[in-house]
This record gives structure tokens, C-alpha cells and sequence, in this order.
């Protein structure tokens, strides 16, 4: 494998340097060599930097940076892409980490493709302590659209972003889309779906390799998990984005199937929040998402809307109500 073309990869972290040494091993334990290690730290103490110049300040490839004062999610992604001097870009967050040949297999493609612009693969999924499950990371992935038969060059690149087949980090790009499109700071913790989004809406051409070359690790201080309950919510922000998005035709299935993920947790979402009249709107405008009636959610949703119009003081669900997303 060539070493000719330099690979940056961004490493946002925040508060983790438990987990962030992980994936700091396996970028620097990576076969294709020719990379730089690019790290934005948002931290609110000084363990990191301890770690940093502790353990890799004798590593040329590492380039560190203590961000004073923090930057938030999306800014400081932004600020690892304008620090990225590689020929392409990956991203992989602190708590995550690539499988040891994960960037060269991506880079592979570029030969077989030159005029490729973006390439993922596929994830393991491993819990709080390091552990996956092969079967259910398969069943993560399905569930993504990333299967075997979808392996290659996608027909329709824009599509791979919109349903959410691209996946939120072990990812690469080339250097020049990447910093075109960045990180937008106006759209909360959904900064993620977004720029996958509009990377693979401006790319002419995108690969999904069939292969496992990162690993997603889930956490109880996941950066999604903070708000899904709340009316700021990823998912209203992914609804709203999606929803205004002007797109050709030939991808309108596309977005038809992203709102049918989203507009129930947006309906769910508006009537525990107290907008019940939003719920219902989204809930009728969308009711394919409900199989147009045959899906059990819409009753169960209903009932949030109804409850949604009780005053707070009258308000009672019953012990036994089933609980659905």
C-alpha cells in the first residue's frame, strides 16, 4: 500500500482521556502510516493535556490543541478540519475507535475510484466496557442500510446521508469537501446527521465498503443522549432539516423514508412537551409513518396528544400504559 497520500485524522473530545486513549493507539497503530492525529480538546479540567504530553508528546503525528475557552460539538470539529494539512480527512470521536487496517482499507478505494470523494464502511458496535456482539453489530448495520448488496459505488450519493447509511465518524473524504461543507454550529447536537447529510448531498461519488474498520461505542454520556427527551431534541432538528431540504426529484424517496424513521419520534416528542397541536399535525401529515393506522404507535401517540391537552395538575397515565418510542 502506498504511503504517498497523507490521511488527517480528527479526534473532537471532551472530558474522556479514559477512553480517548484507545482511540488515540489505534489511529497511531494504524498500517497506513502516513497520517497526522489531529485533537481538539474541550475539556473543562487538565486531564487530557496531562495524558497528551504524558504519553504521545514525543510522537510527531500528534497535534494538540487545548481549547480555551470550549468550543461546543460542532465548532470544534470545524477547528480539527481547518487544522487538517492531509490529502484526506477521517473522523473518529474519543470514545471510538479504528480497526488497525480501517484507514487503508478506506484509502484502497481511492485507487480503484480517483475521482471517489467520500467512502464509509461498516461499525462494530461495543458497549461501555469494550465488548461487541458480531451478530448484533451485523443487525446495527442492517438496519442502516449497510449490507452486502449495497456494497459500491452508490447510485444516488445524496441518499447514503439522508437515511442514514453514512455512518456519524469512521468515515474519509477528501480534505477539500470536507472543509467546504464542515461542521454547522446552528444546528445543535445534530451536527453529526447534518454534515453527513450535505457531504454526501455535494459529493459525486461515494463508496460503502462492506467491511468492519471502525468501532461505535455506545455510552450513558453519549453527546445524543442528552437531549432526546427534550423538545431541542436531535431528532425534531433532523425532522426540521430534512422536512426544508431542497432536493431533485430522484430523491424524494429518500427523504420520504428518513421523515417515516423520524416523524413518530417527533410526534412522541411534541406531546411530551406539551405542543399537542404540532403532534398532531406531523402525526397526519406523516401517516405512513404509522403503516396509515396498522402500526400500534399511533394509538399510543394519540393518547400522549390527548393527555397533552389536560392541564399538568388532572394529568395521570395509568401504571400498565405501554411504552413505545
Amino acid at each position: 500500500m502506498t504511503t504517498s497520500c497523507k490521511v488527517s485524522i480528527c479526534v473532537p473530545t471532551c472530558n474522556r482521556p479514559e477512553l480517548l486513549v484507545e482511540c488515540l493507539d489505534s489511529c497511531l497503530a494504524q498500517t497506513h502510516t502516513n497520517i497526522e492525529v489531529l485533537i481538539g480538546d474541550d475539556s473543562s479540567d487538565t486531564r487530557t493535556q496531562q495524558l497528551i504530553a504524558t504519553r504521545y508528546a514525543h510522537d510527531a503525528r500528534i497535534r494538540y490543541v487545548k481549547n480555551e475557552p470550549s468550543l461546543g460539538q460542532a465548532r470544534n470539529v470545524a477547528s480539527l478540519f481547518a487544522r487538517a494539512t492531509g490529502d484526506r480527512i477521517a473522523l473518529i470521536h474519543d470514545d471510538d475507535y479504528f480497526t488497525n487496517d480501517g484507514i487503508e482499507s478506506l484509502l484502497a478505494l481511492w485507487q480503484q475510484h480517483p475521482q471517489l470523494e467520500v467512502a464509509f464502511a461498516d461499525q462494530y458496535e461495543v458497549d461501555a466496557h469494550g465488548h461487541f456482539d458480531t451478530a448484533k453489530s451485523a443487525a446495527v448495520n442492517a438496519a442502516f442500510h449497510r449490507t452486502a448488496a449495497a456494497q459500491g459505488l452508490q447510485k444516488q450519493p445524496g441518499r447514503t446521508g439522508l437515511v442514514q447509511m453514512f455512518p456519524n465518524n469512521g468515515w474519509m473524504a477528501n480534505a477539500a469537501l470536507v472543509k467546504r461543507i464542515s461542521y454547522r454550529d446552528d444546528v445543535g447536537t445534530c451536527c453529526d446527521y447534518v454534515f453527513g447529510s450535505e457531504l454526501c448531498l455535494a459529493a459525486s461519488q461515494v463508496y460503502y465498503l462492506h467491511r468492519y474498520v471502525s468501532y461505535y461505542r455506545k455510552t450513558d454520556a453519549s453527546v445524543s443522549g442528552r437531549s432526546r427527551g427534550s423538545a431541542s431534541s436531535a431528532s425534531l432538528t433532523a425532522f426540521e432539516f430534512v422536512s426544508k431540504l431542497t432536493l431533485d426529484a430522484s430523491l424524494e424517496p429518500a427523504r420520504r423514508l428518513a421523515l417515516r424513521r423520524l416523524a413518530p419520534i417527533v410526534v412522541s416528542l411534541y406531546a411530551k412537551n406539551d405542543a399537542p397541536f404540532a403532534a398532531l399535525r406531523v402525526a397526519f401529515e406523516h401517516l405512513y409513518a404509522y403503516a396509515y393506522g396498522f402500526d400500534a404507535r399511533l394509538y399510543y401517540h394519540l393518547s400522549l396528544i390527548a393527555r397533552a391537552f389536560i392541564p399538568t395538575k388532572w394529568r395521570r397515565l395509568p401504571p400498565s400504559a405501554p411504552r413505545f418510542p
